[in-house]
C-alpha cells in the first residue's frame, strides 16, 4: 500500500523559508551584538601577546631615561650650545609582525621633549616638505613673514636602531620575546656615545593566542 506525500502549498513553502531566514538573521544579530566603552589611554588592554601601545610607550620612556644617564649628556656643554639636538634616522622593524614604528618614534620624541632636555630636528620626507614650503613662501608670502633659507638647526647626534622578536610555541603555550636596540651617534666624531637595549618577554596560553 503506497502512502501519499502531502505537498505543501507554494505560499506555505515561501512563508516557511522566510521564517527560517528571519530566524537566522535574528540569531546572527544576537551573536554579533556587543558594546564599546572608552578607556584611559594609559590603561593596558592586552588582547594578545603581541607588541602593543603600552610596550611602545614604556620602552620609549625607559630607554630615553637611560640615554640621559650616560656620560655624553653629563659632559655636554649646555652653557654654550643649549640643548643637544638629535635627528632620528631609521628604526627598523625586523620582527615578523606589523609594528607601527612611527608611533614608537613619536613616543621617543615625546618622552625627551617633555623633559625639556633634548631638541629634535625633522628628517626625511618631512624635512623636504618644510623646504618646499619655504620655497613657496619665498615666491608668495609677504617679505617680512618669509622663513629664511640657510638657517636650519643642524643635528649634533643621530638616533637609530632595530626592533627584533623571537616567538617560540609548543602548541599549548607561546612565548613572545622582543628586543629593542637603539644607539646614539655623535655626528661630528662618529662616536657611539650611547647604546641602549630593552627586552620584553610575554607568555600566553593556547586559549589566549
Amino acid at each position: 500500500m503506497q502512502t501519499s506525500k502531502i505537498k505543501m502549498p507554494f505560499w506555505s513553502q515561501v512563508s516557511f523559508r522566510n521564517l527560517v531566514t528571519l530566524s537566522m538573521l535574528i540569531l546572527l544579530t544576537a551573536c554579533s551584538s556587543g558594546s564599546v566603552k572608552r578607556l584611559d589611554v594609559n590603561e593596558e588592554v592586552a588582547l594578545s601577546d603581541r607588541w602593543n601601545d603600552t610596550d611602545s610607550r614604556l620602552v620609549a620612556e625607559e630607554m630615553m631615561g637611560d640615554m640621559l644617564t650616560f656620560p655624553w649628556f653629563r659632559d655636554y656643554n649646555f652653557s654654550q650650545k643649549g640643548n643637544p639636538t638629535v635627528i632620528v634616522q631609521t628604526i627598523r622593524n625586523k620582527t615578523s609582525e606589523h609594528i607601527p614604528v612611527d608611533t614608537f618614534i613619536n613616543d621617543i620624541k615625546r618622552s625627551l621633549l617633555r623633559a625639556g632636555k633634548v631638541d629634535f630636528v625633522v628628517s626625511g620626507e618631512e624635512r623636504e616638505e618644510i623646504r618646499n614650503e619655504r620655497e613657496e613662501q619665498a615666491l608668495n608670502a609677504a617679505p617680512d613673514t618669509v622663513a629664511q633659507f640657510g638657517l636650519e638647526q643642524g643635528a649634533g647626534f643621530a638616533l637609530s636602531g632595530t626592533i627584533n622578536s623571537i616567538v617560540d610555541s609548543n602548541g599549548d603555550q607561546r612565548v613572545s620575546f622582543y628586543q629593542v636596540d637603539l644607539k646614539l651617534i655623535d655626528m661630528t666624531t662618529n662616536r657611539e656615545v650611547w647604546n641602549g637595549q630593552k627586552k620584553i618577554k610575554k607568555l600566553a596560553d593556547k586559549g589566549f593566542f
